[in-house]
C-alpha cells in the first residue's frame, strides 16, 4: 500500500509564499511520475505542476514563473514552492503519484487560502 502525505498548507496574504511537501511511503520503488494538483471550490481538479516519467517538469500556465516543483534527496519526496500567491490560488492541493503499472495515488490534500 502507498500513502502520500502532504504538509505545508495554510493561510497566507496575497503576494506571500508557501512551500508544500509530499512524502510517499510504502511500495514506492515503481513511481513513474509525481506532482501536484489542486481543486478550488466548485471547480474540477487541475494540474499545478508535475515531474513526468522522463524527469521533466510540466506546469500549469497559471502558475508558471511563480511556482517551482522540486524533488527531495529521496525519490519519495516532492516539494512545491509557491511565490507571489494570488487569491485565485486558493484551493485544496493534492499530491499525486503515478506508478509504472498505471495506478494513481492521491494524498488527502492540504488547504491553501490566499487572502486579498
Amino acid at each position: 500500500q502507498v500513502q502520500l502525505v502532504e504538509s505545508g498548507g495554510g493561510l497566507v496574504q496575497a503576494g506571500g509564499s508557501l512551500r508544500l511537501s509530499c512524502a510517499a511511503s510504502g511500495s514506492i520503488f515503481s513511481i513513474n511520475a509525481m506532482g501536484w494538483y489542486r481543486q478550488a471550490p466548485g471547480k474540477q481538479r487541475e494540474l499545478v505542476a508535475t515531474f513526468t516519467s522522463g524527469g521533466s517538469t510540466v506546469y500549469a500556465s497559471s502558475v508558471k514563473g511563480r511556482f517551482t516543483i522540486s524533488k527531495g534527496n529521496a525519490k519519495n519526496t516532492v516539494y512545491l514552492q509557491m511565490n507571489s500567491l494570488k487569491p485565485e490560488d486558493t484551493a485544496v492541493y493534492y499530491c499525486n503519484a503515478i506508478f509504472s503499472s498505471g495506478t494513481t495515488y492521491w494524498g488527502k490534500g492540504t488547504l491553501i487560502t490566499v487572502s486579498s
